[in-house]
């Protein structure tokens, strides 16, 4: 099916009709999402049994968590470096062209680890190279996917539809590491790399399948001189774009450091090994599911739900960091995911929706930079923590970090919009509300926000 200039038709009516219907499902109406959706969870599954593969497979070769965080952060390190320039890209090229490139490059990683595990010569810079190129790919892959949503969905139903992307890779998140921690104890892990790389095929079909004259019509922004730093300034001069941006980096930084925190509590402090390890991201997968199917209820995005969010947050990693038996640290990584889910479906939706078409992949490659690109800092950090001063700190620490940036971050939207809080308690209305401190004010539009 041609990828071309159909893609810039007018939407259909019947996607018009279907994005006005509310639910937790709305957006699963329209048929051109349906069929992402239906790759997606196919190769979200892939991917997350290639994941805790990678991961057990590195702590088995070096019996290091230091050695788990660089593989974390080789994987992330180019969106640090590149990321705003994937936005550029994302902003100039067909996102559908640019998505069947990005995912076709991404199953071939996943075949070439299974190539290199199968044969039996497998070394950890191996790993370490193809987790780089995975991250190169991502570079582009992210900004494209997430902002491709909307010209799927259209404005209406961008919210369901970020929610249940989330809800899509909680779910796939609940059978990869099952699966994985079969294979890995049955046949190996070279046949998880390989069902990865293969699992790809399934939204490249989905991309060909959709109808381009359903897509809602993309702003396709012409190669020009100073789009990145258009882009820096647009965001820069936004207080409802760059605070949530701050907060999801420091979160992604230092509070998202699970492939560390749970092999090394599965291994070091539980001694449960690689079954014990795909349980835990089991059950923070269920939290985060629930929180995707939450977050697809809600009608809207508020500023004061991502500041409450990750608060909890933080809350939760510091208590499960002290947890003294296995039982009550699996307990708590339920609501982890849930509240840790919550912030960053709170974070995506507020910014793609305070964003403009035409800068939207800009606005969020600068988003998955700090939110992914943060991780090349923040996993060694944290590794090195965990491994000299034990995994209890190095997540207690995280946990910190994300609590007194959520805090930071809630006291300046609160300072720069010239708001205050309201507390009101009475049943039926909000609890926590940002409000103008002189009613008519030049920040109103962020109070709405709020």
């Amino acid at each position: 099916m041609s990828t071309g200039s159909g893609a810039d038709s007018a939407p259909a009516p019947t996607s018009t009709h279907e994005s006005k219907r509310g639910g937790t499902f709305s957006s699963l109406r329209i048929r051109n999402y349906r069929l992402f959706a239906t790759g997606a969870v196919i190769s979200n599954t892939g991917t997350w049994m290639s994941r805790i593969t990678q991961d057990w497979l590195v702590l088995s070769l070096t019996g290091s968590a230091a050695a788990v965080g660089i593989t974390t952060a080789l994987q992330f390190l180019p969106m640090l470096l590149f990321g705003l320039y994937g936005g550029v890209i994302a902003d100039r090229v067909p996102k559908r062209k640019l998505l069947l490139a990005s995912q076709s490059a991404l199953g071939l990683c996943g075949i070439a680890l299974a190539a290199l595990t199968l044969s039996g010569v497998v070394q950890v810079w191996h790993v370490y190279l193809i987790a780089f190129l995975l991250g190169m790919v991502t570079v582009v892959d992210n900004p494209a996917r997430q902002s491709f949503v909307s010209e799927m969905v259209g404005p209406d139903q961008l919210r369901n539809a970020v929610s249940l992307n989330s809800a899509n890779f909680q779910s796939a998140r609940l059978i990869g590491p099952a699966v994985a921690g079969v294979l890995i104890t049955t046949v190996g892990s070279g046949w998880a790399f390989l069902l990865n790389g293969l699992s790809f095929a399934a939204p490249l079909v989905g991309l060909l399948m959709m109808r381009p004259h359903e897509l809602h019509k993309p702003t396709v922004v012409p190669r020009a001189k100073g789009q990145l730093r258009e882009g820096l300034r647009y965001v820069s001069g936004r207080p409802e774009l760059i605070w949530p941006i701050v907060l999801i980096g420091f979160v992604g930084t230092f509070g998202f450091n699970f492939p560390i925190w749970l092999t090394a509590f599965a291994d070091e402090i539980f001694h449960g090994g690689a079954g014990m390890y795909s349980f835990f991201n089991i059950l923070m997968a269920a939290g985060s599911l629930v929180g995707a199917l939450l977050a697809a209820r809600r009608g809207s995005s508020r500023l004061r739900m991502l500041v409450a969010a990750g608060t909890v947050f933080g809350l939760l990693e510091i208590v499960a960091s002290l947890s003294p038996s296995v039982w009550l640290f699996a307990l708590l990584l339920v609501p982890i995911g849930m509240i840790g889910l919550t912030t960053n479906i709170s974070a995506n939706t507020s910014v793609q929706m305070a964003a403009d078409p035409e800068m939207r992949g800009r606005v969020m490659s600068l988003y998955m930079m700090v939110f992914a690109g943060g991780t090349p800092v923040g996993a060694p950090i944290v590794g090195w923590i965990s491994d000299v001063y034990g995994v209890r700190t190095g997540m207690a620490v995280g946990g910190a970090l994300s609590l007194v940036a959520a805090l930071g971050v809630g006291f300046m939207l609160a300072r720069v919009g010239g708001l205050r809080i309201r507390v009101d308690l009475r049943p039926g209305r909000p609890h926590l509300r940002f409000v103008p401190r002189e009613p008519g004010g030049p920040r109103e539009e962020l109070a709405a926000a709020a």
